[in-house]
């Protein structure tokens, strides 16, 4: 009998690629488990270790970019540990991890969980750099006051964003839905750009801006993302995405998140994989 004994290596899951020291990474991706706000279907908490699970599907390499995960310097911290059921003390926790990440000189990848969960982490990045700006990607304006008398809601995050970086500092791509309110809102503060070449003309203008760049999921067409607490017709496909995304590669992003993937709506699985490559887009873009 062989006498030599393999010592067994263990693991937990984690994104893809990522680093085993946090000390050497670069940006540190966290998951966000909340979705106390949501106001459809539920179940965004479960996202980020279906992606993490998805991850593992995916090749490092992305033909689109030339470039691969290998390449990158990022680590899985895991998801913070929330109270169910505590908005306020939940946006608090996620705002203190935000800026011990930034105290330790490293970038944020969010992912959430719903979108309310970008609030603090802006909130956090907009003291660390009061030049900040904000992208978002996203298929709903979220810029509602209130939703049923509550102010603190997904569905009003760039809301309370706009009020902390200004509405200049903020530019909106893929809105196709929201009241006659927020669509007032946009275009009176040209927020919402639906021409790559007149967003270009920002983008110019904001090269050397600190941006935080926020993703929600439901962007996706139903048809290829149906994993989604509001799924809303219309919507981009994977290159149309891809297309948008990349004219942001020359910016300075400063930090990520990507929310909404609510992962049981989709039996197939192929929402967790197209979120798990968004983030590896992203990562590759910033990095």
């Amino acid at each position: 009998m062989n006498e030599h004994h393999e010592k067994p290596q263990f693991s937990r899951l984690h994104f893809m690629g990522s680093q085993a020291s946090e000390q050497q990474a670069q940006w540190y991706i966290v998951g966000i488990p909340y979705d106390g706000t949501c106001s459809y279907r539920p179940g965004s908490r479960f996202a980020a270790n279906a992606i993490r699970e998805a991850s593992w599907g995916l090749e490092m390499y992305s033909p689109q970019q030339n470039a691969s995960l290998e390449n990158v310097s990022y680590y899985d911290k895991g998801d913070i540990e929330l109270p169910f059921g505590n908005c306020a003390r939940t946006l608090t926790l996620i705002h203190s991890a935000t800026q011990q990440t930034l105290q330790q000189q490293k970038k944020w990848l969010g992912i959430g969980g719903e979108h309310l969960v970008t609030l603090p982490t802006v909130q956090a990045y907009a003291k660390h750099f009061p030049q900040l700006a904000v992208v978002q990607i996203d298929a709903h304006a979220d810029l509602r006051s209130e939703y049923i008398q509550e102010p603190l809601s997904h569905a009003c995050v760039m809301h309370h964003i706009s009020k902390i970086v200004s509405p200049q500092n903020i530019t909106q791509i893929g809105i196709r839905s929201g009241t006659a309110e927020e669509w007032q809102w946009m275009h009176k503060h040209n927020s919402l750009f639906t021409c790559k070449d007149t967003l270009q003309q920002r983008l110019d203008l904001w090269k050397d801006i600190p941006i935080f760049l926020t993703i929600d999921l439901d962007v996706f067409s139903p048809g290829i993302f149906p994993g989604t607490g509001t799924p809303e017709p219309g919507g981009f496909t994977w290159n149309e995405f891809m297309e948008w995304l990349l004219q942001l590669r020359n910016l300075n992003i400063v930090g990520v998140d990507v929310v909404e993937l609510a992962p049981h709506y989709d039996t197939s699985g192929i929402s967790n994989i197209l979120a798990a490559k968004v983030i590896r887009e992203v990562l590759l873009m910033v990095s």
